[in-house]
């Protein structure tokens, strides 16, 4: 088989946690790309401006990076992950419900703000507990959980466009300089980019208004989201961790306690030691506030703060590859049509989504360490090429399809890579989740900021330049890697010739109380 029987059996033992993961990743997926559209129908339908309805998807990211941060408190107990889990996906379903009747732009910002924070939460549960299942044996069902992120990202704007206004509010200019300045004001914020703005908002007598419809695009998205927080619910009563419901039976503990209890009593006091002092997969603030962290080396810290920085810089480039990779085609020298630039956005995320698919088979054939120095070379030499052929439209969108491509996998297979080195032990899904977010969230603005002031080129130099930087910070990792596997064979040394003595001592006792029984036996 292409799959070995016993990550088979391992999937078919923990079948239902692990499809209930991948829903809500889903979801996660809908939430990324499907607002980014309708960014003018929304700016119609709270009466706002341009840069007043961009911080709307601002709140959005920075609640997502705090609700991140904090995801990791709920994971202590199987019912606090489930519990959140429901809570986030159902949140998502009535935000979707209640964003058309959303009439002014600071309770739009609030709503986008609460989908935010519950994003960031399914983001940190979701990888935690699917580590937490199949530790060593994650890396392949981590790819599978990224893919659907981008499945989701994939789905979400084809809903979204036919429901989309052809002219905004209903006005139209001809004035393509006005259109452009708007647009790349818009981007600045936005995170992600926006295919179907090919009219302004500006307000002109005589034009008649068109009829919005693009509630009907949030409900529908509403109703196709529903089913995840169900599922979620779903498992809650298998699992046994819904006392108010009458399919449930009465129990002392719950299941994961009990697993808890069982496996400590078979291996002793060691493993609850071993846990207290790694500090275990908590959130930012409770890995921050272990006071046992002192004890441990320095290629500890850094493992967690290299893979955050290079995870840091890679989603950055996802973030805003996809948010400015249309005002890059649409300006000179490549100035393409705003339709055909269009196109871009969704074959970027085609190409995550299927990298992200390619590399389930591959995470079972290779070590992540592989797949990580193979994508993040070939992302560099993927944006040296667009430098070098910075004029032929054709190779940009196959070198937007091989970014892509490369791109896809970089995240599973970090946090596979360092968990690993870790041994399951430290605060590396919430360290890596964390700093993920807040790449995407800063290089937006700052790559929005760089293009604003010198031109659309600088757009391809950001992106090298950050993918360089990535490439030595990982590299870093390798090295503190080889130092912290020698700290930890220097500690199996040491513990073996300390137990060496203890041997040797009642070898020697056990020999001499043997040769005074043979004595007292003679004589």
């Amino acid at each position: 088989m292409f799959i070995d029987e016993r990550i088979v059996t391992l999937f078919k033992r923990n079948a239902h946690h692990t499809l209930t993961y991948w829903s809500v990743f889903f979801s996660f997926g809908l939430c990324i790309a499907f607002l980014g559209p309708t960014i003018l129908d929304l700016q119609c339908q709270t009466n706002s401006t341009l840069s007043q309805i961009t911080w709307v998807f601002f709140s959005q990211q920075f609640c997502l990076l705090i609700g991140s941060s904090v995801g990791g408190v709920f994971k202590r107990t199987l019912f606090s992950a489930l519990g959140a889990l429901f809570v986030s996906a159902l949140l998502i379903s009535v935000i979707f419900a209640i964003i058309p009747v959303c009439n002014n732009v600071l309770v739009l910002a609030i709503a986008m703000a609460v989908s935010g924070l519950a994003m960031g939460v399914i983001d940190t549960i979701a990888n935690i507990q699917l580590v937490t299942i199949y530790r060593k044996d994650s890396a392949i069902f981590l790819q599978a959980l990224h893919f659907f992120i981008g499945f989701g990202a994939l789905v979400s704007p084809l809903i979204a466009d036919p429901f989309l206004s052809e002219t905004g509010c209903g006005n139209h200019t001809g004035n393509e300089t006005e259109i452009m300045h708007h647009f790349r004001s818009m981007l600045r914020y936005s995170p992600i980019a926006e295919h179907n703005i090919t009219q302004s908002h500006l307000p002109h007598d005589g034009v008649e208004k068109e009829e919005p419809i693009v509630q009907y695009a949030f409900w529908i998205m509403a109703l196709i989201n529903l089913p995840v927080p169900i599922a979620v619910l779903f498992l809650m009563y298998r699992e046994n961790l819904l006392p108010c419901c009458p399919g449930s039976t009465p129990r002392l503990l719950d299941k994961d306690e009990l697993a808890m209890e069982t496996q400590q009593g078979a291996e002793g006091p060691d493993l609850e030691q071993k846990e207290h002092e790694a500090g275990g997969h908590g959130s930012i603030f409770s890995c921050c506030q272990n006071d046992n962290l002192h004890g441990l080396p320095v290629s500890f810290f850094m493992i967690h703060i290299l893979g955050g920085m290079v995870l840091f810089m890679t989603d950055g480039i996802v973030g805003a590859y996809a948010g400015f990779v249309y005002t890059y085609a649409v300006a000179p020298p490549m100035s393409l049509p705003n339709k055909t630039a269009g196109y871009l956005a969704s074959i970027f995320w085609a190409a995550i989504t299927a990298g992200r698919l390619l590399s389930i088979p591959l995470s079972y054939r290779f070590q992540p360490v592989r797949l990580l120095v193979f994508n993040l070379a070939g992302a560099i030499v993927t944006v040296l090429m667009l430098l070098i052929f910075y004029t032929s439209s054709i190779f940009l969108f196959v070198g937007t399809c091989l970014c892509g491509l490369f791109l896809s996998s970089i995240f599973p297979c970090m946090l596979a890579y360092t968990e690993d080195i870790l041994d399951y032990q430290g605060c590396a899904t919430s360290v890596l989740v964390t700093s993920a977010g807040m790449g995407e969230m800063v290089m937006q603005v700052l790559v929005g900021s760089i293009i604003q002031t010198e031109g659309s080129y600088s757009f391809l130099l950001c992106g090298m330049i950050i993918a360089c930087i990535g490439f030595i910070l990982f590299f870093s990792l390798l090295l503190f890697h080889r130092m912290h596997r020698n700290y930890l064979t220097g500690i199996s040394k040491k513990s073996a010739m300390v137990e060496e003595p203890g041997a040797d001592q009642n070898g020697s006792a056990k020999a001499e109380q043997k040769e005074n029984d043979d004595t007292v036996t003679i004589s």
